[in-house]
């Protein structure tokens, strides 16, 4: 059997201890979710008996929602038929629960309507799911992670979570929203003030680094004056304490929620030399480099790879830092693809800033931003011991050879699932292919968010294909419907 190591300064292990000295398959936490982002904190919410209800006279622009939501006036959201309240939604998600949720709490939220939300919240402590919230790093997933000054690409009422008004919060706070939208830093202690505030600390375990997730057989079922569960998992992992140490521990589930997000694995081009001593991957990375001045006005030209938002930041960064750059990215500047192309100049002016500058001729030597080196359509070929690249343009085969003080590859991420047997790929829609948020997420029932292939097993958020946290909430929504039905609490 495996030890639970316990801790009286961790809030969520109280939960634990009230269960059991040590668990084992004969005393299962109905939920273990893997994850305190943004969904990890919305399940949460939902699992702690906070339950939604339409409000009376609730009017909605959609005229088919309208209708159904009339027949439901009053009545609690989790107990009615969700599938036919998001027939025929149309939005910027695929999720129909999560287009169905954000047209309740935001009524013409894409056309910046006024009007307000048509659920009311009431907390019914006895609807509670007993479960735990694990992450590896501080309540808020990889927010708490993000360079602060970074600005949210969603507005910042599109970042706020149920029954919490984040420009509310904000403006108690005596901040000001930019074009509506918020940093980073203003999103994750927004986050970590829900659970506070929302009194879900005591599910929440911090410093928990998930190493294993396996099914159990059912015939590991101990207890015979009561009836196994119909799922059995153990989820073993590390436990970081804040003086460094660590330590072994080891739950029982009868279900587990994946809600780890997808940006643990930055993805890497594959190239020879791409040495991490001279090749990075993270905003984090290049901030650590200037704050160590290992980059400056005078250094070799930081290597930029990538043409998404992420690399955008890395530019802006730099470019504030005076620090030399050459921005390589496949793409050509007007492909309608690249993310610059579809977003809004006067909502996004820094992205367009950056836009206007990939849009400069290459090596042209002049251009309005000095230090600044735009090389659309290149490629890496090869990075070379002593700082240098060899960098192909693909229109015409062309080989350069440039020198660098270091690369900041910044081509996207892919989750972290080596906690699963293979990966989890076996769990994607294509299972020879690796887990992607974009290209090949969990494949999840539309509704329940239940693996199609793993019973008991969900998936929320990035890794089940809802990549912003205004859609991601009707994941939350499903999941607990779920959960509840199974305890027999809907």
């Amino acid at each position: 059997m495996c030890d639970q190591h316990q801790s009286s300064e961790d809030a969520g292990v109280g939960l634990v201890r009230q269960r059991s000295s040590g668990l084992h398959p004969y005393d299962p936490l109905p939920v273990v979710i893997i994850g305190n982002g943004p969904s990890g904190i919305c399940l949460s919410y939902l699992l702690s008996g906070h339950r939604p209800y339409v409000k009376a006279g609730a009017s909605h622009p959609n005229p088919i929602l309208h209708r159904k939501l009339q027949d439901i006036t009053g009545k609690c959201l989790l107990e009615q038929d969700l599938e036919y309240l998001s027939e025929g939604l149309e939005g910027r998600s695929h999720s129909p629960l999560g287009l169905l949720l954000d047209a309740l709490l935001r009524p013409d939220g894409d056309l910046g309507g006024p009007a307000e939300t048509l659920l009311a919240w009431r907390r019914e402590p006895e609807h509670r799911v007993t479960h735990l919230v694990l992450g590896k790093g501080p309540v808020g997933g990889a927010w708490q992670v993000m360079e602060p000054s970074m600005v949210t690409l969603s507005l910042g009422e599109w970042m706020e979570l149920p029954d919490l008004p984040f420009r509310d919060w904000i403006k108690k706070r005596g901040r000001q929203l930019r074009n509506n939208r918020a940093t980073t830093r203003d999103i994750s202690q927004y986050y970590q003030h829900y659970v506070q505030a929302k009194s879900l600390q005591e599910h929440f375990c911090s410093g928990r680094r998930v190493t294993s997730v396996r099914r159990l057989p059912l015939d590991a079922w101990k207890d015979e004056s009561s009836a196994p569960p119909s799922t059995l998992f153990e989820v073993q992992g590390v436990w970081e304490t804040a003086n460094g140490e660590q330590s072994p521990f080891c739950l029982y589930a009868e279900n587990v929620v994946l809600a780890t997000g997808a940006y643990d694995c930055p993805r890497r081009l594959g190239v020879e030399g791409e040495d991490p001593s001279m090749v990075f991957h993270t905003i984090g990375d290049l901030e650590r480099a200037l704050r160590e001045r290992h980059l400056g006005p005078s250094s070799d030209p930081l290597l930029v790879v990538g043409a998404g938002l992420t690399a955008a930041d890395a530019v802006l960064l730099a470019h504030r830092g005076s620090v030399p750059i050459l921005h390589t990215f496949r793409r050509a500047v007007r492909d309608s693809a690249l993310v610059f192309n579809q977003l809004p100049p006067l909502m996004f002016p820094e992205y367009h800033k950056v836009y206007d500058m990939m849009s400069q001729q290459p090596l042209a030597g002049g251009g309005s931003y000095r230090g600044y080196t735009s090389l659309p359509g290149h490629r890496v070929l090869r990075f070379h011991p002593g700082g240098t690249a060899t960098l192909e343009e693909g229109a015409t085969g062309k080989k350069r050879v440039v020198s660098i003080s270091l690369a900041l590859v910044l081509i996207g991420s892919n989750p972290n699932l080596s906690f699963l047997p293979d990966g989890g790929r076996g769990l994607a829609l294509d299972p020879g292919q690796s887990v992607n948020a974009k290209r090949n997420p969990i494949d999840t029932d539309s509704f329940s968010y239940e693996c199609v292939q793993e019973q008991g097993l969900y998936a929320l958020g990035p890794l089940a294909g809802d990549g912003f946290v205004r859609f991601l909430q009707g994941g939350a929504l499903g999941v607990a419907t779920s959960l509840m039905k199974k305890q027999g609490l809907v």
